[in-house]
């Protein structure tokens, strides 16, 4: 319930804060590649149950039927303004909403989509969902988009089984430290 509450009054902060930032991505989306601005994908949350995630648009329209739902150091299908959005992390901020209505943590393993079930045992399947993902998790925040599949499960497994209050603000700290490390890169 606390956790909960503290997602509720984190997102609306955030999302009153990075409001003029998530009007511009929208606006550079728009006039670099055309609508739709926002992405939403199908994505596994808490107990497996599907929800529709969302993100700005980072990649051509038709990237789903142009190859996988995973992406490689130089994408042809990620856009101009996508490689920023991407770069910055601001292409994840809607997801802000998606903790709004429940779908998500900021802090939790990142949803997989469905096609993902084959990476892991049904028991690792059963303990990765036992939390709600999150827009960071324990991986981004110490390996962001850097982490073997393996570190990324190690991660994803130890947070589903040892979460609490102190360790999300933990990793939302690193997160930003990440975030800004990577940007001025």
């Amino acid at each position: 319930m606390a956790k909960r509450l503290f997602d509720i009054v984190l997102a609306l902060l955030a999302l009153s804060l990075f409001s003029p930032v998530m009007l511009a991505a929208a606006l550079a989306v728009w006039l670099d590649s055309g609508r739709p601005v926002l992405f939403a994908q199908v994505r596994v949350g808490r107990g497996t149950q599907p929800f529709r995630l969302f993100k700005f648009r980072s990649m051509v329209v038709d990237a789903a039927q142009r190859g996988s739902h995973s992406t490689a150091q130089n994408d042809p299908r990620i856009t101009r303004v996508g490689r920023f959005l991407r770069r910055s992390s601001v292409d994840e901020l809607p997801q802000l909403l998606n903790v709004l209505r429940g779908d998500m943590s900021l802090v939790g393993p990142r949803p997989d989509v469905p096609a993902q079930r084959s990476n892991y045992t049904d028991e690792q399947w059963a303990l990765r969902h036992r939390v709600r993902p999150g827009i960071t998790g324990l991986a981004q925040a110490l390996y962001r988009s850097r982490a073997t599949p393996q570190q990324r499960l190690q991660a994803d497994l130890d947070y589903a089984q040892h979460h609490g209050l102190m360790i999300d603000l933990r990793i939302i700290a690193l997160t930003v430290v990440q975030v800004f490390r990577r940007s001025s890169n």
